[in-house]
């Protein structure tokens, strides 16, 4: 095509480029260049390296451009300011090429248009070549390479270890726990090889690489370490770590480029590995190693690697092969979730050979680090107890490591709510699970069982859950010959209770659901029948009906599978479930008046409160009561990536730093959304808790807003739910006066309308599928309980537990509700009963 009838056509040409990758030749008399997609040349993308060129200005002066491109000097095209194509020689340059080009050596242009040996004099010395014998040589005297490794022996196995010279990169969607393999690199090469390691942290700052270290060495819990809570023995690990901590050196400066780590990394003495923690592939104008620069940093890093002989080993949060593809690493690790949440699968690909290998690794994000699956101190030949302590099924570790790990919160001396006699045990299971001491654990297990027998209910923390769970194999009855071998008395003691989530019996009618249940049934979606006391569905779905923003009830099927909608969890809903640290909660047996055996809570408080009564506060409707106003986005999410700060137009689903809180009387505001961090201590979370954030920071309670990294947001709006919430209020005030069946029925059909906003089960149908209407719903009501409780705090009483969306427990010296609540039955008021000290908690109907 020639010069004129390609600058007519400029704009159609460069959208070519963009979207089908074509090259277009044109030619102006002798002169010829090609017309190319960035891929071509992806040095172009740093536009202060080339001539760049708005298209409006390139099109006036086409045909000069071609001049220059013809003679070597590549001419960027830009839209805006944004790269979108280059002009380039399309024929050998012999003449010498400007010293910008000779500069991108890495950069091979279309067709070998542009010499590679830049401006070099071709009378200089020749290339140094190797023969053969050379390179086989070398390889039979040098011996192992010696690269780093990542202290997991499966994945070491699958990728051969980092090799010097090789930019390998860590491919993984967030929230996969990608960084952590950064760090594990890093961890093993600087702590355990004594050998230097520079670590580029583009994304997390120095103090949140400390604390995962901190976390991985210690199984110290991430979101705690966060807060600056550390334990005597973690203070002790931190120390060792400053000594030894030299060989480690990290770069979180502002601004970092792939430019700047390359003029760093040649001045440090004995440099083994270089670590880039993170490429982010959404574009963001804070982050240089971000978006369309990716490319050019990948060919950046990729020189270093080469030019200082050691491996470069840069995370990337995205596994799209073609994206992958643009930044032309050697080697590929990618890590991709299985539908085992103890799994994650890692796929090893070389660029020239494909898929070299695979392993699995089980995540342990709490403790910002991977476990080799099927590794650990036991092996199943010389297990001591049989199936208790073999290795699970599955490859998912041994049972008996599981239990060690899961004791490390206690016997550290970082939580507390066990028995001393089970910490003592557990501590000496997890010395023998150590030193692999099978005599030992065939001793320990017995009384270890027995201790744990003597406990009704563990701690109703993440935690206590966890020991709950790792403890569970081992009390699972076995035969005879098994219990036999291990000596060991079959089922030496009761099954270990984990609490329920809620806090509430079975038997209660609960307005809220157990993690991955929503409590329908079939038939649940349909209208309810004419006459009925309380038509909830039909009035929430008029409610939305309503809108004049055309709210988007129903996700497609095909999109729930993909962001936004696989983010979202119930743990956003931000329920509290705490317990004052002062006090000790225990679940204890208990027999209702119609003779129904539960069990209930029980509060130890220390003598240290002084003398007072429990005031168990119960609010009244809290889910339909937050539908009064439940920020969020009627419409779809859009992707609106990482923001400088909040933007009170939208509404939506946040990832951001989980805030330090330091206060013991109150528990985090953000409550269970911090026990589920990522591999970077990031949690998502909906609009109602990112403005209570903003009004905690206005109120000085905080010192700044957390960092937003990314977004899914729609347009802002409270009044959604407005008209369910008022036709909600209004039988309320009549029924509750009736009460009997005309007053559960409402209750059960309300609650019904609300789990249908988002059906956990594929078979069930609904009018719904919005998981983040849902959650911003339970968020709000959450939010509300805990800004009410706070402010009782704030006015000096004492609180020692705050559960669920709607139960708070004060210690009241003189047996008065705090003034902060409304006794009544309307919305928004509470319930307040009184307990002696040593009584249990009564729930529901007790």
């Amino acid at each position: 095509m020639n010069a004129t009838a390609a600058r007519n056509a400029l704009y159609s040409l460069v959208r070519l480029a963009e979207e089908d990758g074509r090259t277009t030749l044109i030619h102006k008399r002798q002169d010829r260049a090609l017309l190319a997609p960035l891929d071509r040349f992806p040095a172009a993308r740093k536009t202060e390296a080339f001539p760049s060129h708005v298209l409006s200005a390139a099109q006036k002066d086409f045909g000069d451009l071609v001049t220059r491109a013809a003679q070597g000097q590549p001419q960027v095209l830009l839209r805006n300011t944004t790269p979108v194509a280059v002009l380039l020689p399309a024929d050998p340059v012999s003449s010498a090429l400007s010293s910008d080009m000779a500069a991108h050596t890495g950069a091979a242009p279309a067709g070998g248009a542009v010499n590679s040996q830049g401006n070099q004099d071709r009378s200089s010395a020749p290339r140094r070549l190797a023969t053969l014998g050379d390179a086989i040589g070398s390889v039979l005297t040098d011996g192992p390479v010696g690269g780093a490794l990542f202290g997991l022996p499966g994945l070491d196995a699958a990728t051969g270890g980092l090799q010097p010279g090789r930019l390998t990169l860590v491919a993984a969607a967030p929230n996969v726990g990608g960084s952590l393999l950064g760090l594990a690199a890093a961890r093993q090469t600087a702590l355990v090889d004594r050998r230097t390691v520079l670590y580029a942290a583009s994304g997390p700052n120095r103090d949140d690489i400390f604390r995962r270290i901190i976390s991985a060495e210690t199984g110290g819990d991430y979101p705690r370490l966060k807060q600056g809570r550390l334990t005597e023995q973690e203070q002790q690990v931190a120390r060792q770590l400053v000594q030894a901590g030299d060989l480690l050196m990290i770069d979180d400066g502002t601004n970092l480029r792939a430019e700047d780590i390359a003029e760093t990394a040649p001045h440090m003495e004995g440099l083994a590995l270089v670590v880039v923690d993170r490429l982010q592939a959404a574009h963001s104008a804070r982050l240089p190693l971000s978006g369309e620069r990716l490319p050019g940093a990948s060919q950046v890093l990729a020189g270093l690697a080469r030019t200082l002989h050691v491996p470069v080993l840069a995370v990337v949060d995205s596994d799209d092969p073609t994206f992958l593809a643009l930044l032309d690493a050697d080697v590929v690790v990618t890590l991709t979730a299985t539908a085992d949440l103890g799994k994650v699968q890692v796929t090893v690909t070389e660029r020239d050979f494909g898929t070299i290998g695979s392993a699995y690794l089980q995540p342990d994000l709490l403790h910002a680090r991977f476990l080799d699956v099927g590794t650990g101190p036991i092996d199943r030949a010389h297990s001591p107890a049989g199936p208790g302590l073999s290795p699970a099924t599955g490859g998912t570790g041994t049972a008996a490591l599981e239990l060690a790990e899961a004791a490390l919160p206690y016997t550290s001396g970082g939580h507390q709510g066990i028995p001393a006699a089970l910490t003592h045990e557990l501590a000496a299971w997890r010395t023998a699970v150590t030193g692999g001491d099978q005599d030992a654990l065939k001793e320990i297990l017995p009384p270890l069982l027995q201790a744990a027998a003597a406990v009704s209910e563990m701690p109703d923390t993440h935690e206590g859950h966890r020991l709950a769970a790792a403890l569970r194999p081992f009390t699972t009855p076995m035969s005879a010959d098994t219990a036999g071998s291990a000596g060991q008395a079959p089922a030496a003691g009761a099954p270990v209770h984990a609490p329920a989530d809620s806090g509430q019996g079975q038997d209660d009618v609960a307005e809220d659901e157990e993690d991955g249940e929503d409590g329908l049934a079939p038939g649940d979606e349909e209208d309810e029948p004419e006459g009925h006391v309380f038509p909830a569905l039909k009035i929430l779905k008029d409610s939305v009906g309503r809108s004049k923003m055309h709210p988007l009830p129903v996700i497609r099927t095909e999109a729930r599978d993909s962001p936004p909608w696989t983010l979202i969890s119930e743990h956003m809903d931000g329920e509290p479930r705490w317990v004052h640290p002062d006090v000790t909660a225990t679940r204890v047996p208990h027999i209702r008046a119609n003779g129904k055996r539960v069990r209930r809570d029980q509060l130890d408080v220390p003598d240290s409160f002084g003398e007072g009564v429990l005031c168990l506060i119960d609010r009244n409707g809290s889910f339909p009561s937050a539908c009064s106003a439940v920020p969020l986005a009627p419409n779809k999410l859009l992707h609106t990536g990482p923001l400088d700060a909040y933007d009170k137009a939208g509404a939506g689903i946040y990832l951001i730093d989980i805030p330090a809180w330091t206060r013991t009387d109150m528990p985090h505001p953000l409550g269970r959304i911090i026990d589920r961090p990522d591999e970077n201590g990031r949690v998502w979370v909906t609009t109602p808790h990112i403005k209570q954030l903003e009004k905690l920071v206005r109120e000085k309670h905080l010192a700044a807003m957390p960092a937003i990294h990314d977004s899914w947001t729609g347009k802002y709006n409270e009044s959604l739910f407005k008209p369910f919430y008022e036709a909600t209020r209004k039988a309320r005030t009549e029924l509750v006066q009736v009460g009997g069946d005309p007053y559960k029925a409402y209750k059960t059909r309300l609650s019904i309308a609300l789990r249908l906003l988002w059906p956990k089960r594929p078979a069930q149908r609904s009018p719904f599928w919005r998981p983040d209407w849902r959650m911003s719903m339970v968020a709000e009501a959450s939010v509300r309980h805990w800004s009410v409780a706070f402010r009782a705090v704030q006015q000096g009483h004492q609180l020692l537990a705050l559960r669920n969306v709607d139960a708070a427990v004060f210690w009241t010296p003189d047996g008065t509700a705090p003034a902060t609540y409304r006794i009544g039955t309307g919305f928004g008021e509470v319930k307040a009963k009184f307990v002696k000290p040593g009584e249990i908690i009564p729930e529901g109907d007790d």
